[in-house]
């Protein structure tokens, strides 16, 4: 299922949200995962008091995904895929993707051979 959404509806789907882990990639190829509260700046989201480490990642490597985990058990997290600038306060990420997503209750393999998960696309691609 393909549900596009602006910009302007990722700010309001992540208002239900708390904190975020940001996940960057280290120069060994490991992930690195902090926890932020991103906000709206524009068309982009903010996240500030970034460690040395996430900004050396972001700097090389700006490739970054936000992960909203879910406020109830059984809700979807919000995963948002961007490209991060690191800016004087910590950094500004651009999001290309988003979705909302949640583990599938189902035990066996939906028929059209996908993997089962509850997925929402609310990207801004």
């Amino acid at each position: 299922m393909s549900v596009k959404v602006d910009l302007a509806a990722l700010a309001e789907t992540m208002a239900g949200y708390g904190q975020a882990y940001l996940l960057t990639v280290s120069d060994d190829q490991r992930p690195h995962a902090v926890a932020v509260r991103p906000g709206v700046q524009g068309e982009a989201l903010a996240v500030h008091r970034l460690g040395r480490r996430t900004l050396t990642n972001l700097a090389e490597r700006p490739e970054v995904t936000l992960l909203f985990p879910p406020r109830e058990e059984g809700g979807y997290s919000l995963i948002v895929d961007g490209r991060a600038s690191v800016a004087s306060d910590g950094a500004v990420v651009a999001p290309s993707h988003a979705v909302l997503h949640r583990p599938s209750d189902h035990v066996s393999t939906p028929a059209d051979g996908s993997c089962g998960n509850d997925c929402v696309p609310v990207g801004t691609d």
